[in-house]
């Protein structure tokens, strides 16, 4: 990737939907948050490099689907650019899961490599339960159906000796009950995989939970 290549990617600037992140009409306040957002009740805060489109597009394709993880480091220099506030609160960072199968098939987790990249301390939480369907093609109750129960907390990895199933799933609680945690992924389109991952995060304590990403599938004009 050269200089004029990253300059190239379309990076989306205020005024944003305060929630979801999305551009807004430039006549709306900064502050502002799009109907679609007041229309849900407790919606996920999501802060967003650009759409997932052009040369943000290739990239992120050439970084998930061609192993380039060099591709990492700047990408997480983007999502820092973007979302400066929402990681700036954040205790820790929590990347979404890959399936065991998909992990193994892939031979890396892209969240995982944005993440322990973007300051805040990283704490594996979730473990992904069961393999689901490619959300590419699912409408938006579909993916909602399709990533429901697919996440759970992880047990914490041992820092010395061995530990009960009891005991590391403890340590991941204690390492989030309390705490402002912020979610990690490469792309989101309707948000059903971050907000199942939430919700598992917010039953084991977390007290507040917000995401960021580096792309997002436009789903509509914010108003």
């Amino acid at each position: 990737m050269c200089t004029a290549c990253w300059a190239a990617i379309a990076r989306w600037t205020p005024p944003w939907c305060a929630c979801c992140g999305q551009p807004l009409a430039a006549w709306r306040p900064a502050a502002a948050v799009c109907g679609r957002c007041r229309r849900v009740a407790g919606a996920l805060l999501v802060r967003v490099v650009g759409p997932y489109d052009g040369r943000l597009r290739d990239v992120l394709h050439a970084f998930k689907y061609e192993g380039r993880r060099s591709l990492a480091p700047a990408l997480a220099t983007l999502i820092r650019g973007q979302a400066a506030d929402v990681l700036a609160a954040a205790d820790v960072v929590v990347p979404v899961p890959l399936h065991r199968a998909r992990r193994r098939a892939r031979g890396f987790n892209q969240a995982h490599d944005l993440a322990a990249r973007l300051g805040p301390p990283l704490v594996g939480a979730l473990r992904r339960v069961r393999a689901t369907t490619a959300q590419t093609a699912l409408t938006a109750g579909a993916r909602r159906r399709n990533v429901r129960g697919a996440f759970a907390l992880a047990a914490a990895a041992p820092a010395r000796g061995r530990w009960s199933a009891a005991a590391r799933e403890r340590a991941t609680i204690e390492a989030i009950a309390g705490r402002v945690v912020v979610l990690v992924d490469d792309v989101i389109t309707t948000g059903a995989t971050l907000e199942a991952c939430a919700a598992v995060l917010r039953a084991a304590g977390a007290a507040d939970v917000r995401a960021v990403t580096v792309a997002r599938a436009v789903i509509g004009r914010r108003r």
